[in-house]
């Protein structure tokens, strides 16, 4: 018994001379791990006889109790007095200026979709998606594109493998697509919009690989060429925040619409940049027209009832005239300069700003 008492004092001023945690951690395996001091001496009640190996073991129970709430303690006072260290090294001086941080800005594509979208919106228009690997039959076939025309060439569309079942897949040339699932799986009445982002073999000052689109589709009955001109001037002249925006129509074709339209603004030149609303220059702003019979067709509606309009923007194209951005190529570069003379915070563009 003298035996352990001596031990019991010799780990006990083991523990207190601890000054750090990881050296209370090594005196507890150097007293409790597998080799340990107090752990060999539990090993070795087996070869005692059992009044002495009573007797011995009672008093061990006794000293692994009394280590271990000595190592508790003094673990607690170690951590107390680590917390007290980094408050000391970490404080913060608060009289220290704010470190300048650069703040986010709403992309100009996504401020122009988002301003497209509300106005088409409150047009009763509704947000319909798809796809960005289409099916052929989708993307072609369906829209009444004979299998000649120079946008299924392969200088113009990014073809992908065929699948198992030897469809032949694209990245979708158009928006197009959304509005023929969307016809074959709902019934007339429709008034939708379908923007995203498309894919076109092209580079240059005005085009790009991919791009984004807004186009939108209406179908019922009694729908006419009328009810076309008066949406999308309605659209332009709200977009650009110009009430008496010229708007004009000129005949067009599109294998997908009949009659077709391509739509034109009045502008002027001032320098390098564009003038809405003024002077006698026209300039193209995107194609529409009455969904081909074929097209309604094609989608299991009946010409002879429902008729309806068709239309298609790029909304880089619109998002430069109303910015004053000069180079499509810059919407994809990812210069956070650009990004801050041309972006938006949030509480002046999403929220309805969006004004230059």
């Amino acid at each position: 018994m003298q035996t352990l008492q001596m031990m019991k004092e010799r780990w006990l001023k083991a523990i207190e001379a601890s000054n750090d945690l990881s050296l209370l951690e090594q005196a507890r395996i150097a007293a409790f791990g597998k080799q340990g001091e107090v752990t060999q001496e539990m090993k070795n009640l087996g070869t005692l006889a059992p009044e002495e190996r009573k007797e011995r073991g009672a008093a061990l129970n006794q000293l692994r109790d009394d280590l271990m709430a000595a190592m508790e303690t003094k673990r607690t006072q170690l951590k107390a007095q680590e917390l007290l260290q980094r408050l000391a090294s970490e404080s913060l001086d608060v009289s220290l200026p704010v470190r300048p941080e650069l703040k986010g800005t709403v992309h100009p594509l996504s401020q122009a979709l988002f301003e497209m979208t509300e106005i088409f919106k409150s047009m009763g228009f509704s947000v319909a998606e798809g796809p960005h690997i289409e099916e052929d039959y989708y993307n072609f076939d369906a829209l009444n594109i004979p299998a000649e025309h120079p946008a299924r060439q392969e200088h113009d569309t990014f073809y992908m493998p065929s699948g198992k079942e030897g469809v032949k897949k694209v990245l979708r040339t158009h928006t197009s697509p959304v509005q023929i699932r969307t016809m074959l799986a709902q019934n007339p009445p429709l008034r939708i919009i379908a923007p995203g982002r498309v894919f076109r073999s092209d580079y240059d000052q005005t085009h790009t690989p991919t791009f984004h689109q807004v186009e939108g589709l209406m179908i019922g009955e009694g729908i006419h060429m009328g009810h076309l001109k008066h949406c999308m001037t309605e659209f332009f002249r709200r977009m650009f925040n110009l009430p008496n925006l010229p708007v004009r129509f000129r005949p067009s074709y599109f294998p997908f619409t009949e009659p077709s339209a391509e739509v034109d603004i009045g502008f002027s030149r001032s320098g390098e940049n564009l003038v809405l609303g003024q002077g006698d220059d026209w300039l193209e702003i995107l194609g529409c027209g009455m969904v081909h019979p074929d097209v309604l067709e094609n989608c299991h509606i009946d010409p002879a009832r429902f008729q309806g309009f068709a239309f298609g923007m790029g909304v880089e194209r619109v998002a430069m005239l109303k910015y004053g951005i000069l180079d499509l190529r810059s919407f994809y570069e990812a210069d956070t300069r650009w990004l801050h003379r041309y972006g938006f915070s949030i509480t002046e563009g999403l929220t309805g700003g969006g004004e230059r």
